[in-house]
């Protein structure tokens, strides 16, 4: 058992007071139980019945009534402008989260898919600022990209095999 204030429920919207606020990157803002402590130094628990996507609601509702906003974090990221239906292809394709603005593409630092960008005629520029992809194919969920930091891929690689159709 814990004597800090447990959230066990999401809020849609903004309450007439708010206690406190907790700013996650986009990796943080898909959770189930986690420890967290706000930017006012308010610590609570969070303990929801399933793993949630928090991009799709405002903050958190304490059993003691107070409520905690949740803000993204900011992120290194890549500002990416070109031919943007065609990167957001490629892009897509590498199920590789993705921020989808009127002139540019935002995805987060991967030198892999920088340089695949780079090679496709992007031009990209480093940015510091708050992630938030386009969801998942229906709107809601989450794009699960692959890792390219550093680690062993086990023997497999990331190409896709695609199959013209007659």
């Amino acid at each position: 058992m814990t004597d800090l204030p447990v959230a066990r429920r999401l809020l849609a919207e903004a309450p007439d007071r708010i206690a406190d606020a907790v700013a996650l990157d986009y990796d943080a803002r898909l959770m189930r139980r986690r420890r967290l402590v706000g930017q006012g130094g308010l610590a609570f628990l969070v303990d929801l019945a399933e793993v949630t996507n928090l991009d799709d609601h405002w903050g958190f509702a304490l059993d003691d009534g107070r409520a905690v906003a949740v803000t993204p974090a900011p992120e290194d990221l890549v500002e990416v402008t070109g031919d943007l239906p065609r990167l957001a292809w490629h892009i897509g394709n590498r199920h590789t989260p993705c921020e989808i603005g009127r002139t540019a593409l935002r995805i987060r630092r991967d030198h892999v898919i920088e340089a695949m960008l780079a090679r496709l005629g992007a031009a990209l520029t480093p940015v510091t600022g708050p992630f938030r992809p386009e969801g998942g194919a229906y709107g809601k969920g989450r794009t699960m990209g692959h890792d390219h930091g550093g680690h062993d891929h086990g023997g497999h690689d990331h190409g896709h095999t695609h199959h013209a159709r007659s």
